[in-house]
């Protein structure tokens, strides 16, 4: 069975997209610090891929990598994905209600008594409890992108829905960031083969890159990752998400040992059992 190895690509969104590049901003793990990787935490890493062969050389196992991109600072991917729409749905109700009990006031017995001031008051109050929706700006892409945040509002870091403050918008929670395409020297060598899969796990909004590995070909390979953050940026009077495209490189390192017997370290072969004497 091929051996699954995960690559989480961490990046601070916000401090890549004010200086314009990944160096820096990027810290990349994997799960293979105790069979060899070098440079976990930072944004240049070497994967260990222990690439395996009979004895007679033949390939003996490949191995897969998977690619999860998260940002820092963001809401734990943990949370449900429906977090943000519910939280959504639930201010909305919220701000109906308060409409609603500002217009009994209103139309009440004692309305001709309502002072001006303090309705326009609640009315500013209640327009705050709203929150901003966006839009995503579209952008060709080698993957279906996701489309979910349309029209959605934005929350902050803390979890908790922001408003526009004269025209300005403080700390948000940014997007998590989407690999678009895997290609570089592993790729054009044809010792890694990836692609985009679909997928019920809704962690990575349905989509992940993945990739399987010639682990018969031992040496170290550079490849690229092609990266997709999102900028809020007002355009056209509204808040939108608008995709910013970034490269960072990375490297695997594959040996190929031949495949050994776990209990004797030996070849391929029946474990060796000691005779035993029974006696009546």
């Amino acid at each position: 069975m091929s051996q699954q190895l995960g690559i989480i690509l961490l990046i601070d969104v916000a401090a890549a997209i004010e200086a314009n590049t990944l160096e820096g901003n990027t810290y990349l793990f994997d799960n293979m610090k105790l069979q060899g990787s070098e440079g976990l935490g930072t944004g240049k890493l070497i994967s260990a891929i222990n690439g395996t062969s009979y004895c007679d050389g033949s390939q003996a196992n490949e191995q897969v990598l998977n690619w999860l991109p998260y940002g820092v600072g963001s809401l734990p991917p943990t949370l449900p994905k429906s977090f943000l729409s519910d939280k959504s749905k639930n201010s909305d109700l919220k701000v109906l209600e308060e409409i609603q009990a500002l217009t009994d006031r209103l139309t009440g017995a004692n309305a001709d008594k309502q002072n001006i001031s303090s309705v326009v008051q609640e009315l500013q109050k209640i327009s705050k409890a709203v929150g901003v929706k966006t839009q995503v700006q579209s952008k060709k892409s080698n993957v279906n992108q996701d489309i979910g945040h349309l029209g959605q509002k934005i929350m902050d870091v803390t979890g908790n829905l922001v408003t526009e403050v004269d025209g300005k918008i403080p700390e948000i929670n940014s997007l998590n960031p989407i690999v678009t395409n895997i290609t570089g020297e592993a790729v054009d060598k044809n010792v890694i083969y990836p692609a985009a899969y679909g997928s019920p796990d809704m962690v990575t909004d349905g989509w992940y890159w993945a990739a399987s590995i010639d682990t018969s070909r031992p040496g170290t390979y550079a490849y690229t990752m092609h990266i997709q953050l999102y900028k809020l940026s007002r355009e056209n009077g509204a808040w939108a998400w608008v995709p910013v495209d970034f490269t960072h490189d990375a490297y695997i390192k594959i040996s190929n040992d031949p495949k050994k017997n776990g209990f004797t370290n030996a070849g391929i072969g029946y474990l060796p059992i000691p005779k035993v004497m029974i006696t009546a």
